[in-house]
């Protein structure tokens, strides 16, 4: 604007500029805009050379960057998509109005996809490729609030039925043929691909979407080509930090097969996004400052001509000054109010339009309106080479609700329509309805035959097929390396020490070294590869850089020196757990996307996974990804000396809020072998919709070898059940009690696992020799897995009262054994107190765990402190079998008194 101000009032030398912008004039002219760029860069290069302060302006005109003389021309028939596009706006507006006139209150949106019905029209009728044999399928990030249109237009083509449009969000009565209220692969397999609707969420997956599929081709993976990722999103939702905190990425790895579309109506969800600024402009100042192609698609064709008559550049410093507020206000009030609040601003503009009807001043267009500017904007962001590009489409929310919600605040929340304003949408939008049946807003189809629908089943039929469209599985068929492969880790360690982060990264080459796997293998990390011991991949398989290694590292005089590659295979994103699981999540999904399925994992700060990345690690189970997440540096008391903020003692039970993932706390080497092969088995081999998080300790220990025995129903399966005899006492339990002679001596079952479990195992040699009290050992891997099976077994039995009744599995182990029965982990108590249901009848079961704050301190400090170490657990067994009748108490002050066991001690929880 100040520039603007410059030009037109204080102009020291106006002929002298004109001189100027006439010589510029004649290089565009002679040599092209490219040639007038080059000189007007070296022109400010010498300036700045000179000592003169010349500061970046990351920001253009208020106006169209693609002026009209250079928009690409839209192909096929202009006033058919017209007639396309209202039908589909009548649907999606019916479909919502409908729902909510229904007892229940649905829910359901009508404005935002009123403001973008043009962005995806011309999309789907021109750009968007589905998967087919010539083409791998471009990928559509919808917005989520614009669902009702997506599904119109799958209704209008044929691939979803009227009946379905009525079980909009009502998917439990509409058993497998409802339509989900956003895009949910979960819900909708094969039809939606990726979940979108939790704001932000869906910028940061294109952004790291578009890395991988470049990933892939630098590898040779897949063919190169010219695929595009287009994602759509609210000029509101670029406030969530995951919507730009990437978009440097992107800038500076040169993604050009990536397009952002951002709708900018103007408004969030309760009113302007920046009723005092211009969000367009913010916008493009931040991804031009980003390294992204702007293009700013601000007005429709309307306004070329008074734009063309703006010689003095009095209505360009008009829409700079006017903010956007003020342009809310003018679409909701009307050509009246526009003419007087906007053109009345200045004589030149007001002139402009003395001969326009307020009717026709209310007709002026914003670009995301006008199809063809929409065409000219998607051509140019096709064609750009070397970056990627933002559309910045300016809309109207709400556009053709009229009176009832047309760029108004409560818009967002519109949901239902009274009778007059259906009327009105469908006078707007010329649908064949006539009054009498207005009431019931029925939906409208012209007919298969129609030339409506055959207009766009040839479109889609030449870009490929229709959209949105999901592939289930990949046509590879893969198969999984036998637990034998996994020796390595599956034997014992002798008198070595190492940490089951080691063993995993072990496990994790073995499986690089896989004839069929071994390409498919995408280690991630945000940060700190050498912390996880995984330097020694630097050299063997590269870390990914799309342009290279172009300097020479440090460290190459060494055997692990730092190698980046184009066609590296480590993945390494930086200090950003929110990039790292985005790019996880691009490769998780590789076989649904791309039909080339992938072996990812995520290794990080087990601390700053589920909790900090929550939201993300959801969207990865509804969209169906498969992989492994690794939180390393697991519990609360493993990370010794780091303290509060980054000691994890719940990442558990978040991890098992989400149904398709597989959770595992392993203690030694070959529980992490078998769980990791039981994954590879049924993620790439048999393809299973599921997700596996592995928490891993840097605590050097040895390792024993895998039991042979099947003890407690095999060591195997116990582990990925969740829970296995790991030491049996012989004092009269179960089957192995009877085959051994019963024992006077009193019987814990003690059950722990990862950090702790080791723990557990010495308190069962202080039980035996200060107190003669005998210990069944149990590892239980996944508590979590252990509660999905009682819970599962205590559901079937509730429905089946006649029929044999299923028994839990943690029941089925420990029935028959004394009790009680003592957990105890390096997470909070709620962890392991997920099984208490299912202990056998009259078992008394305490947990101990970590609850409250980390700090810093010695493991064995830390481990005392929250009451979890060796002598809490026997003085807990002690306590219980007290309890019980089985020792007396005096025991128990006993074992307080010897362990050192403070009394007075304030609870972990409270300090």
């Amino acid at each position: 604007m100040d520039q603007l101000d410059d030009i037109l009032n204080q102009d020291i030398d106006p002929t002298e500029t004109r001189e100027w912008m006439d010589s510029l004039d004649a290089v565009i002219h002679h040599d092209g805009t490219e040639r007038a760029h080059f000189l007007l860069e070296r022109m400010v290069d010498g300036t700045r050379r000179a000592g003169g302060y010349l500061p970046f302006d990351p920001t253009t005109e208020y106006v169209n960057t693609i002026a009209p003389a250079n928009e690409a021309k839209m192909t096929g028939d202009a006033a058919m998509e017209w007639r396309i596009r209202s039908l589909i706006r009548w649907n999606a507006m019916a479909m919502v109005v409908r729902a909510n006139r229904k007892p229940g209150e649905l829910g359901g949106h009508i404005a935002s996809f009123a403001s973008s019905a043009t962005l995806y029209d011309v999309g789907f009728n021109h750009f968007w490729r589905a998967p087919s044999a010539d083409h791998p399928g471009d990928l559509v990030f919808h917005q989520g609030h614009s669902s009702p249109g997506i599904y119109a237009r799958s209704f209008l083509e044929g691939r979803l039925a009227e009946d379905q449009l009525d079980l909009f969000r009502m998917e439990v009565v509409g058993k497998g043929r409802a339509l989900s209220s956003y895009p949910h692969p979960w819900l909708m397999p094969d039809y939606w691909q990726v979940p979108t609707v939790s704001m932000g969420l869906g910028p940061i997956q294109a952004i790291y979407q578009a890395q991988f599929f470049k990933y892939l081709e630098h590898r040779g993976l897949v063919p190169k080509s010219d695929r595009k990722i287009w994602c759509f999103m609210g000029d509101g939702e670029c406030d969530e930090p995951e919507s730009l905190g990437a978009i440097s990425l992107a800038g500076r790895e040169g993604l050009d097969n990536l397009i952002f579309v951002i709708n900018c109506n103007l408004q969030r969800l309760d009113g302007p996004v920046r009723g005092n600024g211009k969000i367009i402009q913010e916008l493009e100042g931040e991804f031009r400052g980003a390294g992204w192609n702007a293009i700013k698609l601000v007005w429709g064709s309307y306004w070329d001509p008074l734009l063309a008559r703006d010689t003095k550049g009095v209505l360009r410093k008009l829409m700079m000054e006017t903010v956007d507020g003020e342009y809310q206000a003018c679409k909701a009030f009307g050509g009246a109010y526009t003419r007087e609040h906007f053109f009345g601003k200045y004589p030149e503009t007001r002139e402009m339009v003395a001969n326009l009807s307020d009717d026709d001043i209310w007709r002026l267009n914003r670009g995301g309106h006008d199809p063809h500017k929409v065409y000219a904007a998607y051509h140019a962001a096709s064609n750009t080479k070397g970056m990627p590009t933002v559309i910045l489409a300016k809309t109207v929310k709400g556009y053709g609700m009229g009176a009832a919600g047309e760029s108004q605040n409560p818009t967002h929340q519109q949901k239902k329509l009274d009778d007059e304003s259906v009327r009105h949408f469908r006078d707007r939008f010329q649908i064949p309805i006539s009054d009498d049946k207005l009431k019931d807003v029925p939906y409208y189809h012209p007919g298969k035959d129609s030339p409506e629908v055959q207009y766009m089943l040839e479109r889609r039929k030449a870009l490929g097929g229709s959209l949105p469209q999901r592939r289930r599985k990949a046509d590879a068929k893969l198969k999984t390396p036998e637990l034998a492969a996994f020796e390595q880790i599956t034997k014992g360690t002798g008198e070595r020490e190492i940490s089951t982060t080691m063993a995993l990264v072990r496990g994790i080459n073995l499986l690089l070294r896989d004839k069929q796997l071994g390409e498919r293998v995408v280690p991630i990390v945000a940060d700190e590869a050498r912390t996880f011991g995984m330097e020694g991949m630097f050299r063997q398989i590269g870390i990914y850089a799309p342009f290279g290694q172009k300097y020479k590292p440090q460290d190459s005089d060494q055997l692990l020196y730092y190698r980046e590659d184009q066609k590296g295979q480590v993945l390494q994103q930086g200090i950003s757990e929110a990039g790292g699981m985005a790019s996880w999540m691009a490769a998780a999904t590789s076989y649904s996307i791309s039909n080339q399925a992938m072996l990812p994992f995520f290794i990080y700060y087990s601390m700053f996974g589920f909790q900090r990345i929550g939201d993300l690690c959801w969207a990865a189970g509804d969209m169906r990804s498969r992989g492994f997440l690794v939180g390393g540096t697991a519990g609360r008391t493993t990370l010794n000396g780091e303290g509060l903020q980054h000691e994890d003692g719940h990442s558990h039970l978040m991890a098992g809020a989400i149904p398709n993932v597989k959770s595992y706390d392993p203690t030694f080497s070959y529980e992490v072998a078998v769980i990791l092969q039981d994954g590879v088995r049924r993620m790439m081999q048999e393809q299973e919709d599921i997700y596996y998080y592995i928490t891993v300790m840097n605590e050097n220990y040895s390792h024993p070898d895998l039991p042979k025995s099947d003890k407690g129903g095999g060591t195997e399966e116990g582990i990925i059940k969740g829970m296995y005899l790991f030491r049996d006492s012989g004092a009269g339990n179960g089957e192995s009690g009877k085959a051994k002679g019963k024992s006077k001596a009193p019987c814990v079952q003690l059950l722990g696992s990862g950090a702790i479990l080791r723990e557990v195992i010495a308190a069962a040699d202080l039980l035996k020799n200060d107190f003669g009290v005998e210990s069944d050992i149990w590892s239980c891997p996944s508590f979590i897995e252990l509660r999905r099976d009682g819970f599962d077994a205590e559901r079937w039995n509730r429905l089946h009262p006649e029929a044999e009744q299923r028994v839990p599995y943690v029941t089925g182990l420990l029935d028959g054994r004394q009790g009680p029965a003592i957990a105890a982990t390096d997470y909070v108590r709620e962890y392991a107190d997920q099984i208490r249901a299912f202990m056998p009848d009259g078992m008394r079961y305490t947990v101990l765990g970590t609850d409250g704050f980390g700090r810093s301190d010695t493991r064995a400090h830390l481990r005392d402190f929250f009451e979890v170490d060796r002598y809490w657990i026997a003085h807990a067994a002690l306590a219980a079998l007290a309890k019980d009748g089985k020792v007396n108490a005096k025991d128990v002050s006993r074992a307080i008194k010897e362990y050192k066991l403070d009394q007075d001690k304030p609870n972990p929880l409270t300090v």
